[in-house]
């Protein structure tokens, strides 16, 4: 039995020039999840893209670093930086804060659920939660996330740790500084499986591409993927996280460092994807929305999501 992967793109509703990028993909059979952003400038653009394309799995990609949040500044004072205003800068000063254990749950579970229900009241049946730069690895903030998640009716989450065999295919190319962070990461991975099901029914076995986020480019990915299949693991289920995008105006006034390096992703992923379907150990393509019992009733028709407005805390 082959692997299953879901080739999932990040930032869906960050800039339109992404969001346009993200559903040429998804139109062109090359990617079959992507995770929307529900503090994103362009989340309207990016909501009627998601609706209009309903075979596209949509995520809900959690912020809580380097952005503005959803809630009253007053109501979760323990998740906003220096000015008291806006998320904390950096994963570093995110991570200090949780391992000081200054995050309140209460404040964390507040604008979680805001979050998703902003997704999920623009239309969209949410399929799993993810975070930007990976936020929710830590066993003290999944833990909350996945609580309210599922109090969304969202039961599938990634899996934000990336296996031996991959990150080994990007050193090379991934930056001495960024290996040093991934690999500090790490040690929150036992904490994180001790609160997560891996048996594929609500997230998967890793995540693929964490080590070459801005330095995906043709040869690696199909390196990477080709490693995967060489692997004949059978029937494991991976993602592949990419961060495809096109650049216009608005990609080029964000501070976030992936701005050219979009560009490099969207042909990788045109160039690579088609040559992966017609491998003899081709991967079964799907998406979150697929997976455990939900999965189950979305095939049979029996799935109902939620509309977003359900009291969940």
């Amino acid at each position: 039995m082959p692997p299953r992967l879901i080739i999932n793109a990040d930032d869906f509703g960050l800039t339109p020039g992404i969001n346009r990028a993200i559903v040429e993909l998804y139109r062109a059979g090359v990617i079959t999840s992507a995770t929307l952003m529900a503090t994103g400038p362009a989340f309207e653009d990016a909501a009627a893209l998601a609706r209009a394309n309903p075979g596209l799995g949509v995520g809900c990609h959690l912020v809580f670093v380097d952005g503005m949040p959803l809630s009253h500044a007053e109501s979760i004072p323990s998740l906003l930086g220096a000015d008291g205003k806006c998320f904390r800068p950096s994963i570093h000063d995110f991570a200090q804060a949780t391992l000081r254990n200054t995050i309140g749950a209460a404040d964390l579970a507040r604008e979680t659920a805001a979050q998703i229900q902003r997704v999920q009241r623009a239309g969209i049946d949410v399929t799993h939660i993810d975070s930007h730069k990976h936020t929710h690895l830590f066993p003290a903030i999944a833990k909350t996330v996945t609580h309210i998640a599922r109090r969304c009716g969202v039961s599938a989450m990634r899996y934000p740790f990336e296996p031996q065999w991959s990150a080994e295919i990007s050193r090379e190319t991934t930056p001495l500084m960024r290996r040093l962070q991934l690999k500090l990461l790490h040690r929150f991975e036992s904490g994180f499986r001790a609160l997560t099901d891996t048996s594929g029914e609500t997230t998967t076995a890793g995540t693929l591409g964490i080590a070459a986020t801005g330095t995906l480019e043709q040869n690696s990915l199909r390196e990477l993927l080709n490693a995967l299949l060489a692997r004949k693991e059978d029937g494991t289920l991976y993602e592949l996280c990419c961060h495809p995008g096109h650049m216009d105006i608005a990609l080029g006034a964000e501070s976030n460092r992936l701005r050219e390096t979009r560009e490099a992703e969207y042909r990788a992923l045109l160039a690579v994807i088609p040559e992966i379907r017609e491998h003899p150990n081709r991967p079964e393509l799907i998406h979150y929305g697929s997976l455990g019992v939900p999965g189950l009733q979305r095939a049979s028709g029996q799935f109902t999501p939620n509309t977003g407005y359900e009291k969940v805390l």
